[in-house]
């Protein structure tokens, strides 16, 4: 079921910890297999299509969603664990569940609904993909949610490290919280390697989207990027290599390249991580003192470079910041007429939605709102607040 070279501090689906809720095996499909499959038919991955990370759905039908980024991240993760001898099953459900927890509008509809939600035990999306596969979805005859192993689990909630010191029981979101008191995932030590791989394939997936997108959107151009550290120096190498090539030429085969040298530095630096800490299992890989799944230092300065670059020239241009304050404007004015007046919630969410104001009509409504899709949050939006909409 497994490749021959699957190494010994792999995750192996024989030595899983299994379900939280008891299931028979599949005779067809390991139990990482059968994670990612229910990752791929749940609700909450098909409505990724149309909930976006920086631009909305209606500004262009060529940008990147969160559907498409979550592919883009698979890809990378089945390339990067092969070749480190990972588990590359685990690593793509992992990669493929990352972003099911946020909400529409990308990170100015999380930061609007953190806001909001504030005084009811917070919001994130990393505590609202839990959820999802925990509690929200609604498929199986037997419980809520997916059931899925505890790797996948504890590698999602983890992905970016440790949520706790060693001993501590504070500073976990509620749900977090709640969940691991069912069912342990061992939250003070580091992740699997899938799981730290799947983060820092995240990382190379968006920021060289984030390139395509913003080049394509106008917010900077080719020119801007020639000082950045790792970038610029790709743009003019293949400009070099084929004179006169037209500029959509010119940024694919940039990114494409920039996107092996970074999965290059990735499994070089892993690899001699991996030989000088001397691990052998993958329990050695959680209990180890720093995550060994990482860049160079070179790559990594590289890396930040990049970012600052985005933050500055993308994620704060004023086209971005318009249609983030949007943004904020309308999940917030929905979470507060919804939290003042459960009753204009639909009704199998006001079934479970409790008095108004209360926490338990924040949490049902934060449910409610981060679900949507860009598109639906701005009908139900209008449906709301334009007299003249329709309300269904």
């Amino acid at each position: 079921m497994m490749p021959a070279a699957l190494a010994p501090y792999a995750c192996r689906p024989e030595e899983s910890r299994g379900r939280l809720y008891r299931e028979p095996e599949s005779a067809l499909r390991s139990p990482f297999q059968r994670d990612r499959d229910r990752i791929i038919h749940s609700a909450a991955f098909r409505r990724l299509k149309h909930k976006t990370q920086v631009f909305v759905y209606h500004e262009g039908d060529h940008y990147r969603t969160r559907l498409t980024h979550s592919i883009e991240v698979a890809q990378i993760a089945r390339t990067i664990s092969r070749a480190l001898g990972l588990n590359e099953d685990l690593a793509e459900a992992l990669a493929l569940a990352h972003d099911l927890g946020h909400t529409p509008f990308g990170h100015a509809g999380e930061e609007a609904l953190a806001e909001v939600m504030r005084p009811f035990g917070g919001f994130s999306h990393n505590d609202q993909t839990l959820r999802i596969l925990t509690s929200l979805e609604h498929r199986y005859a037997e419980f809520d949610g997916l059931n899925l192993t505890w790797e996948t689990l504890e590698g999602t909630v983890k992905h970016n490290g440790p949520l706790l010191r060693a001993g501590e029981t504070a500073a976990l979101s509620p749900s977090i919280a709640a969940y691991n008191r069912r069912h342990d995932l061992e939250l003070d030590t580091e992740p699997s390697g899938e799981a730290q791989l799947a983060a820092l394939s995240d990382d190379i997936a968006y920021n060289n989207h984030d390139i395509d997108d913003g080049l394509r959107a106008g917010l900077f151009t080719v020119v801007d990027l020639a000082e950045v550290p790792g970038v610029g120096p790709v743009f003019a190498e293949v400009a070099q290599r084929y004179p006169g090539i037209d500029e959509a030429r010119l940024i694919h085969e940039s990114i494409r390249r920039i996107i092996d040298r970074m999965v290059v530095d990735l499994i070089d630096e892993t690899r001699r991580r991996l030989k000088d800490s001397g691990v052998r299992t993958v329990a050695e890989i959680r209990n180890y003192k720093a995550p060994l799944v990482a860049f160079s230092e070179t790559m990594r300065a590289n890396d930040k470079a990049l970012k600052a670059f985005l933050f500055e020239r993308m994620y704060r241009h004023y086209k971005v910041n318009r249609m983030a304050s949007k943004a904020r404007r309308i999940v917030q004015s929905m979470f507060r007429l919804f939290l003042e007046e459960p009753e204009c919630l639909p009704s199998e969410w006001r079934a479970q939605a409790g008095e108004r104001g209360s926490m338990a009509t924040a949490r049902i409504v934060a449910d409610y709102i981060a679900g949507m899709t860009d598109r639906f949050a701005l009908d139900e939006h209008a449906r709301l607040f334009d007299p003249d909409a329709a309300t269904t």
